[in-house]
């Protein structure tokens, strides 16, 4: 019914990659999602546990808002987009981005969600 695109922690990943290559320190192309996420914190982290338990938590909470989406969206996501922006298709793409703050933006109606 519905054709909706949502992966917010490969977003954040995506984003991480681009901080590090504008920052004049790319990472190595073959690191994982983790090990990207890991780096990052490492930045902050007192050790790599630190770090490691970061990336953890920015996992779960990011997933659990997509979930959180994905359990809602017929009931409270959809109706609420159609409200504010007016979009009346059936294609879905959010993502999570980093504008002044994080946000959760659909692609096709500029729906936003601050976090």
């Amino acid at each position: 019914m519905y054709d909706i695109t949502i992966d917010l922690y490969k977003n954040w990943i995506d984003t991480v990659k681009e901080v590090f290559k504008g920052s004049g320190h790319p990472l190595p192309g073959d690191l994982s999602d983790t090990e990207v996420a890991i780096a990052y914190f490492r930045q902050t982290a007192q050790s790599d546990e630190e770090a490691a338990a970061q990336q953890q938590l920015n996992e779960e909470r990011l997933r659990g808002m997509q979930q959180t989406i994905m359990d809602n969206f017929e009931e409270v996501v959809l109706p609420d987009i159609r409200n504010r922006t007016r979009y009346s298709g059936s294609r879905f793409c959010f993502q999570w981005v980093y504008n002044n703050g994080e946000h959760i933006v659909e692609e096709y109606s500029s729906y936003r969600i601050p976090l």
